[in-house]
């Protein structure tokens, strides 16, 4: 998001510096016990963007007072009984953290917020219940003037803008996504073309969450959400259209059978890519019009008499006139962006933005339930040995790890950020002895305290805008927020330093200890459940009798896609692989689409066909086990090539060459080395 070490690294470890220390100033100024409280969320809520950081503000207040609340009513009614207070609270914690797996998105944070707020406010205060309103209270209060600090000083000092970086990330985007396209137009296959194309997913998921912050933008006039969500839309079918073009090319190309007027279409429609941002909006309109044109023209008229190269032809200059046309609304959505009015500026933006509604994602049950599980044994488990060993620093140990296993319950491995901590906790103890008990005791007032803490915090400030450092810059600055070193008064306490410093290590080692135990093969499971969900998406489409919602189908997996990449990447395993290719199921999923409405559109009497083949399709997708993937059956195939007979047999053009669409994708999706269908004549045709 910021070069490293650059301007931009530099600025916001100075405003994440003075956000802090103000927040420090006014908490000792109003008299709260626990001004590192204040210290800490400065720094959780710091964002680089305005908008980022407001809406984080505004989830983690949200989640503060939530928690609060339910430490206020929990501690009395169940003090009494510690087994039903250790179970409610764990059941509390779980709770939140499942319902903020299923939302995926920043208000996420809400959630995992008043679950964790809410440990942190019961452990400490189970030996003295009373006072637990006092200390919710208080807590509420130091949080709050975190958030308020944080927020004011990235918001209003020299703010960086949500939409400026969105607007930027469109930029790349488009030129990322229109490179990929050009290449899908060459002859040759251009290497790893695929692997590319899929980052596209990773892009479009990040627009998604970036979108998010718009409303809490400050600095200007921001997009308005829909446009995004139009834009979203667009991208999302560049994915599946350019993977189509690019294999019935190569198919073509293999059967030398790429006429030379489709040849020329395809060299003017790289052109058109390339000169992109040479045209103004009315000049790519009528480019892309034109190249449509052509497409249309150029398409084989299908029929009885087909041969398998038209039908391939005929499905390359469809794709190919939809690509374009996807490209061409995405640069118009993009200028839409780029206004400050809310007006359309053009009919054709209009069209795009009318009605759209938010992305549809993958929700994950099983994930979020083991999750939950997690959260809740931390606690359960974690209380038993804390009040079995009677350790008075085991509360902390705790807390901290019911913090850390609801803090990390949705990253791709868990256990890379806990290391990440555990180094920086260590680090952070080291360098706390050094201030705590050489520099600390030579100061004297607040003006003294800030200079000599301006050092340190500037420096891992900034180490937390670089991707290779942010992991360990922010537990190092979490660490530096100990009670002995940001307080009222200095008073020194090496054995509570010690002790507090080693139970924060111990809590971090048990959250591993525990997520380790669980997630065992929490990667392998993850894959098997994202594939096995999008299997079982396109089993359900296959049988449905209702008109299909295509946009959704698509963000669902594109979702998918991007949520299957790291983990891939983790567990060493191609995402091109055959088991693995949500690519080629996205694609499927759209050609089931296609056939669902052409169904529809059918007389009744002609459904047949088509029927079995989504009924075939359905069978095949709900029995296929990620450990033991089969082939799909050759009957398909053969029903597959019965259903394109009958289509192009049809008296009624328009049919017959959706159908052929619609079943050319699917064959080339569910059977790539199959030979060419041959398509019977009437004559040939069963009854």
């Amino acid at each position: 998001m910021t070069k490293r070490f650059g301007l931009d690294a530099a600025l916001f470890s100075v405003k994440a510096y003075l956000a802090s220390m103000l927040a420090i100033y006014i908490a000792l100024s109003i008299g709260l016990e626990r001004p590192y409280w204040a210290f800490l969320t400065s720094y959780i809520v710091a964002q680089p963007l305005a908008g980022a950081v407001v809406s984080k503000a505004m989830f983690r207040v949200v989640g503060t007072f939530v928690g609060a609340g339910m430490a206020v009513i929990m501690v009395p009614n169940l003090v009494q009984k510690p087994e039903l207070l250790v179970i409610g609270i764990g059941a509390w914690l779980a709770l939140c953290v499942f319902v903020s797996l299923l939302d995926r998105t920043p208000r996420s944070y809400a959630f995992v917020l008043a679950g964790y707020t809410a440990v942190l406010i019961v452990l400490p205060t189970v030996d003295v219940p009373d006072t637990i309103f006092t200390v919710a209270s208080l807590r509420v209060q130091e949080i709050t003037i975190g958030i308020l600090c944080g927020s004011f000083v990235h918001a209003l000092v020299l703010p960086q803008s949500v939409s400026a970086f969105m607007l930027q990330r469109v930029s790349n985007i488009l030129a990322d996504a229109e490179r990929w396209s050009r290449d899908s137009l060459e002859l040759e296959t251009v290497a790893a073309i695929d692997k590319e194309r899929q980052r596209l997913a990773l892009d479009v998921t990040e627009l998604h969450q970036l979108s998010i912050h718009l409303p809490y933008e400050s600095t200007r006039i921001a997009p308005r959400i829909r446009t995004v969500r139009a834009l979203q839309d667009q991208l999302s079918l560049i994915m599946p259209l350019g993977a189509a073009v690019t294999d019935r090319i190569a198919q073509l190309h293999a059967l030398d059978a790429v006429p030379e007027e489709v040849r020329q279409l395809l060299s003017d429609a790289q052109g058109w890519f390339e000169r992109l941002n040479a045209m103004t909006l009315l000049e790519r309109e009528e480019a892309a019009a034109t190249l449509q044109q052509r497409s249309r023209a150029l398409e084989p008229r299908v029929g009885a008499d087909a041969s398998w190269n038209e039908l391939i032809l005929l499905s390359l200059l469809s794709r190919l006139a939809a690509l374009i046309g996807a490209h061409r609304d995405c640069r118009i959505l993009a200028e839409q962006l780029g206004t400050t009015s809310t007006r359309p500026i053009s009919a054709r933006a209009a069209e795009l933005v009318e009605g759209r509604r938010g992305r549809e994602l993958h929700v994950d049950v099983g994930g979020a339930t083991r999750g939950a599980i997690g959260a809740f044994l931390t606690i359960a488990i974690g209380c038993a040995l804390w009040i079995g060993s009677g350790w008075h620093e085991g509360a902390t140990a705790i807390m901290l790890a019911g913090v850390f296993t609801a803090l990390f319950a949705a990253a791709p491995d868990p256990l890379a950020p806990l290391r990440a901590f555990f180094a920086g906790t260590l680090i952070a103890t080291l360098i706390g002895l050094l201030y705590g008990f050489v520099i600390m005791p030579r100061l004297d007032g607040f003006g003294q305290y800030a200079a000599a803490m301006a050092p340190m915090l500037l420096m891992l400030g900034a180490l937390m805008q670089s991707p290779r450092w942010s992991g360990i810059a922010l537990p190092m600055l979490l660490g530096l927020g100990s009670p002995v070193l940001v307080s009222d008064r200095y008073v020194g306490g090496f054995a509570s330093f010690v002790n507090g410093a080693f139970a924060q290590l111990v809590g971090i080692l048990f959250a591993i200890v525990v997520i380790r135990l669980l997630n065992s093969t929490g990667t392998h499971s993850a894959i098997r459940r994202t594939v096995r969900a999008g299997w079982a998406d396109i089993a359900e489409r296959a049988n449905m009798m209702s008109p299909p919602d295509v946009r959704a189908w698509i963000n669902r997996m594109l979702d998918r896609i991007a949520l299957l990449a790291p983990r891939l990447a983790m567990a060493g395993r191609s995402p091109g692989a055959p088991l693995y290719d949500a690519l080629r199921d996205l694609r499927t999923g759209v050609a089931i689409g296609e056939l669902r409405e052409l169904r529809l559109a059918m007389p009744q009497s002609k459904r047949g066909p088509l029927t079995e083949v989504l009924r075939k399709v359905g069978e095949y997708y709900r029995g296929l086990d990620p450990d033991r993937p089969a082939p799909a059956d050759p009957i398909l195939l053969e029903d597959i090539d019965i259903a394109m007979t009958a289509v192009l047999n049809d008296e009624d053009p328009q049919l017959s060459r959706a159908g052929a669409l619609g079943l050319v994708s699917l064959r080339r999706n569910l059977f790539p080395a199959a030979t060419p269908a041959r398509i019977a004549h009437p004559a040939e045709v069963p009854a």
